[in-house]
This record gives C-alpha cells, sequence and structure tokens, in this order.
C-alpha cells in the first residue's frame, strides 16, 4: 500500500469512529417526566403537553410524558430508572425520595396565591351525613371511597386525623372500601355510588370549574390542616449539567428569566391551576412524616396483638424520630423567620 492509500485508510478509520461519536453527542438527552394520576391521563395530558414542549425547547432535551394508572407506577418508574423527572405530591414524593433516588427541587405555587391546599371529605348534597362524627357511626352500613394509596390528601391527612386519630380501621367501619383518584372519587359521590369519598380542594375546584352539575350534588363535610403545595422530583443520579437545565427551566418559567415567553407560560401554568414554581429541598416533607409517624402512632396504640413491652419501645423509638423531624421543622421556621 503507497502513503496516500494508506493515509485515506487511516482517515476512513478514523471517521468510522468520529461519525458515530459525534452523532450520540448530538442526540438530545431523554428525560421522562412523570405525572402522577390526579385524574384521567384523556385529563391530564393537555394540560401538560404545552409545559412539557417548552420544557423540551428551552432545555434541549427530549422530554416524555411518563403516565402510570396510579401512583405507584411513578414512584416504581423514577426507582428502576424508566423517570427522571416527576410531579408528586407529599406523600409520594416521599416514597420517591425514600426508595427511588429522587429529591425535590421546585414546588408548586397555587394561582390563588394559596400556600397550600386541603383534603376533604365529600358526601352527596342530599345526605344526612354532614360530619366526621355522622360518618364515624361505624355500622357497617356506608360504602367509602379512599384515594390512592400513595397520596397526600386523598390517603394519608384523613387516615391521620380522621381515622387513626379516632382509632378508626376504615375497613371495619364502612361497608365497602374503595381506593380512586380525585376525579373518580368525587363523581362517584356525586352519582350516589358511594355515600362519602376523599378529595382536595385543587380538585375539587376543577369539579366545580369542568363539571357544574356534578359539582352542584356534591358538599364537604369534613376540611384537613393545611398541606405544603406538591413537589417536583427529580432522580438524583442525573448529571450536574442536566439538574440544572431543568430547574433553570422549571423556576424561570412563566418569570421575567425566562427564555420563552412569559406571558404564555403563566397561561400554561393557569391551565395547571399554578403560579409560577418556587424553589424547595425534601425538608418539604418534614411535616408530611411527622404526620406519617403519628398516624403510625395513632394505630399502634389501637393494636392489641402486641405486648405491651414491645408496644412501649417502638412507641419510644418512633417519638424520638417525631421529635427530630419536628426539630429540624422548627429550626428551619427560626432560619427563615417564620
Amino acid at each position: 500500500m503507497n502513503a496516500f492509500s494508506k493515509m485515506l485508510a487511516t482517515a476512513a478509520f478514523a471517521v468510522s469512529f468520529t461519525v458515530p461519536a459525534l452523532a450520540q453527542e448530538s442526540a438530545p438527552e431523554e428525560i421522562n417526566f412523570g405525572i402522577i394520576s390526579t385524574e384521567s391521563q384523556q385529563n391530564l395530558r393537555p394540560k401538560w403537553e404545552p409545559f412539557l414542549e417548552d420544557m423540551e425547547e428551552q432545555t434541549g432535551l427530549k422530554i416524555n410524558p411518563f403516565f402510570a394508572s396510579d401512583y405507584a407506577g411513578v414512584i416504581e418508574g423514577m426507582r428502576f430508572g424508566k423517570v427522571q423527572v416527576a410531579w408528586f405530591g407529599n406523600k409520594s414524593a416521599m416514597e420517591a425520595v425514600d426508595r427511588a433516588g429522587g429529591e425535590i427541587f421546585a414546588q408548586t405555587v397555587d394561582v390563588t396565591g394559596n400556600p397550600g391546599y386541603w383534603s376533604l371529605i365529600l358526601a352527596p348534597a342530599d345526605s344526612d351525613l354532614t360530619s366526621v362524627d355522622d360518618l364515624l357511626k361505624c355500622d357497617g352500613s356506608l360504602n367509602f371511597g379512599l384515594g390512592d394509596p400513595n397520596s397526600t390528601s386523598g390517603y394519608l391527612v384523613p387516615m391521620t386525623f380522621v381515622f387513626a386519630q379516632n382509632g378508626v380501621d376504615p375497613k371495619e367501619c364502612f361497608k365497602t372500601v374503595r381506593n380512586a383518584n380525585h376525579e373518580t372519587n368525587a363523581m362517584a359521590v356525586a352519582n350516589g355510588q358511594v355515600d362519602a369519598a376523599t378529595n382536595n380542594t385543587e380538585s375539587l375546584g376543577l369539579i366545580e370549574q369542568n363539571n357544574p352539575d356534578a359539582f352542584e350534588k356534591i358538599k364537604v363535610i369534613w376540611k384537613s390542616p393545611l398541606i405544603p403545595s406538591d413537589p417536583l422530583v427529580i432522580k438524583s443520579d442525573l448529571s450536574e449539567e442536566t439538574k440544572q437545565k431543568i430547574a433553570d427551566f422549571v423556576l424561570s418559567y412563566g418569570t421575567p428569566d425566562s427564555q420563552g415567553d412569559a406571558t404564555v407560560e403563566k397561561e400554561v401554568l393557569a391551565g395547571l391551576e399554578w403560579a409560577p414554581f418556587r424553589k424547595s429541598s425534601n425538608d418539604q416533607l418534614l411535616p408530611i412524616r411527622v404526620m406519617e409517624i403519628s398516624k403510625t402512632m395513632a394505630q399502634l396504640d389501637a393494636d392489641d396483638s402486641m405486648s405491651a413491652d414491645e408496644k412501649a419501645a417502638k412507641m419510644e423509638e418512633l417519638e424520638a424520630q417525631k421529635a427530630e423531624y419536628q426539630k429540624k421543622i422548627d429550626e428551619n421556621a427560626a432560619a427563615s423567620g417564620a
């Protein structure tokens, strides 16, 4: 082989490696964005698509929506690397942080300026049920709708403040108990398919807006303490560059710092019932952790299958854990001047 031929062969050899490498570098990184099933996918998709399209355009990443039939599907998707970013409620975010390598980086803000939202228990407007006392007569005659087991407002909050606090197991109290998303529960109440069901103020607001006839058939018989607004969670093992791109996009979206049209972006957020996001961290979950422990302690106190010594030891352990979380909450409040 002469010198010229050798040069051509060497060049061809180099190109054979260089071209695929360049193609690989130019291909956008794919991010699956998980969306919890508070409503049907049919209702959620059109609300989220404009936001995700803007995210793709402004970050240069390939953004795919990821829907699942329940909250656990999104949690497990993150756990096994099928979901890299997700919108969660606080309870499901806690599971994602603890079991799926997630970390909170942003928090939603209610479009009306509320600092959070509230869990509700609904009953048909013409029902004799008017309060929690009526609900907890526990004669096995009522059909009740609980939320997804990983839902904060649909499950954790009512289980803590309505059932565990009163030493009641829903399965022993009601004729039937079924789990469903907020939309399904509200419509089941409106249609008389259940006697009462959990929900929240955000979901009920959507029912009032989108289905006023159903809304007129519903009344609220219980409202919870305030729940912190929903978090956005990102997979912690993503590259710092990618995490920064996503955080910059989310936290500037609909603000003067946005790389897009902030006015249009505010309209997109309004469709999700939100104002621009604010920065957050895993500390957002501290009140939820206290709530989870309080629920567990109430259930433990009502458990007759455990010996007194075992119960006392477990209670002591839970009290210490609860005190640790509460201390951190108090420290954060002091640092922020709250």
